[in-house]
C-alpha cells in the first residue's frame, strides 16, 4: 500500500514537473510542484527527470519576480541532489555559471552548493578544470557580499587545488590574474584570498611552492611588516596557520619571517599602537613552540618569553588574557613545562597572579585562566617522574594559599562555564598521587565528587564524569582513596554520566 501511494505521489509530481518545465509556467504551478516535491524523495523522480526540465527551471530564474525565483530555487534544491555531480557539470555548466552571476543571493548559494558537490567528486572535478569561465566565476564569488557564498567559493577552490592539475589551472593560467583582480575589491576580500592561499599552501610543500611563486604568499608576509597595524593583526593569524605544517615552518624560517616577527615584538616597546598586533605576534610564537620545540624556540627567541611574562604581569586584561592562553599552550607538553620551570620564582609568582585572576577577574578571563591552569598541571601517566610530580605540586601550591578550596568554591558557583572549568582543573591533576592525597584530606571533597545532585546540566554532568573517569583510571587511586571510596567511584563510572536513581513511592491510604 505504502509503495503504491509513493508511486502515485511520484507520478503526480512528474506531471507537475512537466507542466512547470515550460517557459511560461504560472507561479501557481511552480508552487504546486514545490509542495509535491516535499512529499516525494528526489530519487523517485530521477527516471522522469530530463535535461529539458532542469534547463527550463534554470531559465525561469532569469526574471525579476522574487516569488518565482524563490519557488524555482526551492524546486531545484530538491531535484539537483538526485543527480550525479558528473551529470550536473556535464549538462548544466552554463546554468551554474549564470547562477553564480545571478543578482539574487539564494541562486548564488544554490549554484555554489552544486559546485561544492562537484569538487568533492573525483570524476566531476576534472570536468570543472576544463571550464575556465566557471572557475573564473567561482573566483569572483570570493568578492561577493554574501559571506556564505564567499566561504563556499574558498572551500571549492581549495579542494580543486588539491591535485597537480588543479594547481596548474589556478596558478598557471589567466585565473591568477582573476584572483588578483578580485583581491583589489577591498581589504576584507584581500584577506579572503590570503585565507584561500594559506589553505592551499598547507596541503603540501609543492602547493606552497605554487603559492609562493605566484607572489601571493610573499605579499601576505609583506603586510606583516607594513605600516597598518590592523592589517598586521589580521595577517599574523594567517601566517600562524601557515606555521602549522612542517613545510610551512621551514618556508617561514628560510624567508627570515620568524626573525622578522621577533624583531617586531622587540620594537613594540616604542610603538603606541602595538596593542593591536602584539597579541597575535605572541600567539604565533606560542603555537610555533608547541609544534616545534619549546626549548629551542624560547632559547633562540628570548624576546618571546620575556614579552609573555611582561604581558601576564601587566594590568591590561586583554594582554593578560593572551599571555595566559600562550602559557597554557606552551605548558601543554613536558618540554614546555620544563622551559617555564627554568624561570624559577618569576613563574611561581605569575602562577599566584593567575590564581588570583581565576577567582576575581571578569568571567571570560577567569575561564581562560582555568583552562591554562588545567593545561599547565596535566601530566600523562607515562611522564610522571618524581621531579615532574614535585614541579606540578609546587605549581599548584603557588596558585593560592588553599588552591583546592579555591577551585572547589569556583565549582560550586551557579555559572556552568566556570563550574566546568574548575572541574577540568581537578581532572587535570586527578591522576597525580599528591593531588589524590589532597582530595582525600579535604573534608567532604570525595562526597562532592560522587554527588550527582550538584550537576545541573549536561555539560556539568559530562565534566564531572571525566573527573571520575580520570580518578578511577589512575593506578594509585585504590591505595590512596581506600577501597570504600574507590568502589563508589567505580560504581559512578559504571552507571554513566546521566544516571538517575529510581525513587520508589508508596501510596498511603487516606493521604492527600
Amino acid at each position: 500500500m505504502a509503495e503504491e501511494a509513493a508511486a502515485k505521489m511520484a507520478e503526480a509530481a512528474a506531471a507537475l514537473l512537466e507542466r512547470a518545465a515550460r517557459r511560461d509556467a504560472a507561479l501557481e504551478e511552480l508552487r504546486a510542484l514545490r509542495l509535491a516535491l516535499q512529499a516525494v524523495p528526489p530519487a523517485a523522480l530521477r527516471a522522469q527527470l530530463g535535461e529539458h526540465h532542469l534547463a527550463a527551471l534554470f531559465g525561469l530564474l532569469a526574471v525579476s519576480d522574487r516569488e518565482q525565483v524563490s519557488a524555482c530555487v526551492a524546486i531545484l534544491e530538491r531535484l539537483l541532489p538526485a543527480l550525479e555531480p558528473l551529470y550536473v557539470i556535464q549538462n548544466l555548466r552554463e546554468e551554474l555559471q549564470k547562477g553564480l552571476f545571478h543578482p539574487e543571493d539564494s541562486v548564488k548559494v544554490l549554484a555554489m552548493s552544486q559546485v561544492g558537490r562537484i569538487v568533492e567528486d573525483s570524476a566531476a572535478v576534472t570536468e570543472i578544470l576544463h571550464s575556465p569561465e566557471l572557475l573564473q566565476q567561482i573566483i569572483n564569488c570570493i568578492g561577493g557580499e554574501k559571506i556564505a557564498v564567499a566561504k563556499e567559493a574558498i572551500k571549492s577552490l581549495s579542494r580543486i587545488a588539491q591535485s597537480q592539475e588543479g594547481l596548474e589551472a589556478l596558478f598557471g593560467s589567466s585565473l591568477l590574474g582573476d584572483l588578483r583582480n578580485v583581491m583589489a575589491t577591498s581589504d576584507v576580500v584581500r584577506y579572503r584570498v590570503y585565507e584561500l592561499i594559506v589553505e592551499i599552501s598547507s596541503v603540501s610543500a609543492e602547493s606552497l611552492n605554487y603559492c609562493a611563486s605566484s607572489g601571493l604568499i610573499p605579499e601576505l608576509i609583506g603586510e606583516l611588516t607594513g605600516e597598518d597595524v590592523l592589517v598586521r593583526a589580521t595577517c599574523i593569524e594567517m601566517v600562524t596557520s601557515l606555521a602549522h605544517t612542517p613545510h610551512g615552518r621551514q618556508y617561514l624560517a628560510q624567508q627570515g619571517v620568524i626573525d622578522k616577527i621577533s624583531n617586531i615584538i622587540l620594537g613594540a616597546e616604542s610603538d603606541p599602537f602595538s596593542s593591536f598586533y602584539l597579541p597575535g605576534f605572541v600567539k604565533f610564537f606560542g603555537n610555533l613552540a608547541v609544534v616545534d620545540s619549546p626549548q629551542q624556540i624560547c632559547e633562540r627567541y628570548p624576546v618571546f618569553m620575556e614579552k609573555v611574562f611582561e604581558m601576564a604581569e601587566s594590568q591590561d586584561p586583554t594582554m593578560i588574557g593572551v599571555a595566559v592562553d600562550t602559557l597554557g599552550i606552551l605548558g601543554s607538553n613536558v618540554e614546555g613545562k620544563q622551559v617555564l620551570q627554568k624561570t624559577r620564582s618569576r613563574f611561581q609568582n605569575l602562577l599566584s597572579k593567575i590564581g588570583h585572576q581565576a577567582k576575581n577577574a571578569p568571567t571570560e578571563l577567569r575561564l581562560r585562566c582555568l583552562d591554562a591552569i588545567s593545561s599547565l598541571l596535566y601530566l600523562p601517566p607515562e611522564q610522571q617522574t618524581e621531579d615532574l610530580l614535585r614541579m606540578t605540586e609546587s605549581w599548584f601550591t603557588s596558585l593560592s594559599s588553599q588552591p583546592l578550596e579555591l577551585f572547589r568554591s569556583i565549582s560550586t558557583q551557579p555559572f556552568p562555564d566556570l563550574h566546568c572549568g574548575a572541574l577540568r582543573v581537578f581532572t587535570a591533576i586527578a591522576n597525580q598521587p599528591w593531588a589524590q592525597k589532597l582530595m582525600l584530606n579535604s573534608p567532604g571533597f570525595v562526597e562532592y565528587v560522587v554527588d550527582r545532585s550538584v550537576e545541573p546540566d549536561k555539560a556539568s554532568k559530562d565534566a564531572k564524569y571525566e573527573l571520575v573517569k580520570a580518578l578511577v583510571n589512575s593506578k594509585t587511586i585504590a591505595e590512596i582513596f581506600g577501597n570504600q571510596y574507590y568502589l563508589r567511584l567505580r560504581a559512578y563510572l559504571h552507571e554513566g554520566p546521566y544516571y538517575v536513581k529510581a525513587v520508589s513511592t508508596t501510596a498511603v491510604e487516606g493521604a492527600e
